[in-house]
């Protein structure tokens, strides 16, 4: 192997990988060889002669023990045990009408959904809208303690005026070093207790009884308005499940859609005579 390494060395320092493909063999599995022309062109152009060599002897020694087992195989398993036509044959049946099917969705599926049709389906399927963890649609702010302004924003964080949420937009892009104004939004809970640093005090009871918290470490305040919460268990708001809402609609129209072909051409086989269905059972007396 050494020797291998050597003569790997001396090819990639002389890119003869870029000349005229060669067909001298640089490995050996029993009787299977590996040449030149069988890795040049798999080597990534970008890497330097060092990484090109550690890249072709790592291929090579992968390349051995593959085919060490392969021959093994070869060897030891019985014809029926190396017969996959059937299995091939079955992979490739299953790709095409996936392929088939996968460009009928492409062509004929509507992917339109109204808001309305959203809402419908939410009704009738609450049940299944549960949440496993609370949410939260809030606003919050991480401020170094030594910023400027840091009573305007205490004042107006938790502030429902039009006015002073405005201002503490301006604030927060001036001075805050991290912050999340976006009230509409639900998200976890989990999610904001990865930004601000809440006891243990501030969990699901804290969230009835308190809108705004505001707690501190060595460095910063974090400021956080809680404007609305759902908790675990809870029926999971609209608003959160619409993404997911959509695509079970879509999920649900490609499998109607290919129902409806394999349907409509089974009945157009039927009316062309294209189809028969034999009885060969034998009346038994």
């Amino acid at each position: 192997m050494r020797i291998i390494i050597l003569l790997l060395a001396v090819l990639v320092s002389c890119n003869l990988f870029d000349e005229k493909k060669d067909n001298t063999a640089i490995a050996r599995a029993e009787n299977k060889y590996l040449i030149y022309s069988d890795i040049e062109d798999i080597i990534p152009k970008h890497l330097n002669k060092e990484d090109s060599l550690l890249f072709i002897t790592n291929y090579i020694n992968s390349w051995i023990k593959e085919n060490l087992i392969l021959q093994k195989a070869e060897i030891n398993l019985s014809d029926n045990q190396k017969d996959f036509q059937k299995q091939l044959e079955d992979y490739r049946k299953s790709l095409l009408i996936y392929t088939y099917e996968k460009e009928l969705i492409k062509k004929l599926l509507d992917t339109n959904i109204v808001e309305s049709e959203i809402q419908e389906f939410y009704e009738q399927n609450q049940q299944n809208f549960v949440l496993k963890d609370d949410i939260v649609k809030v606003r919050y702010l991480k401020v170094f303690k030594k910023a400027p302004q840091v009573q305007k924003i205490r004042k107006v964080y938790a502030s429902l005026k039009p006015k002073d949420i405005e201002k503490l937009t301006e604030l927060a892009h001036q001075y805050a070093e991290k912050f999340h104004l976006n009230d509409e939004e639900w998200i976890y809970y989990d999610e904001l207790k990865k930004e601000v640093p809440l006891t243990l005090d501030q969990t699901t009871s804290y969230l009835k009884n308190i809108k705004n918290i505001e707690v501190e470490d060595s460095l910063s305040y974090y400021f956080v308005f809680v404007k609305e919460y759902k908790l675990k268990n809870d029926v999971s708001p609209l608003s959160f499940e619409t993404n997911n809402i959509k695509n079970i609609i879509i999920n649900k129209r490609k499998l109607s859609l290919i129902n409806k072909v394999s349907s409509d051409l089974y009945q157009e086989a039927i009316i062309n005579n294209d189809i028969e269905i034999y009885n060969n059972t034998k009346d038994e007396k």
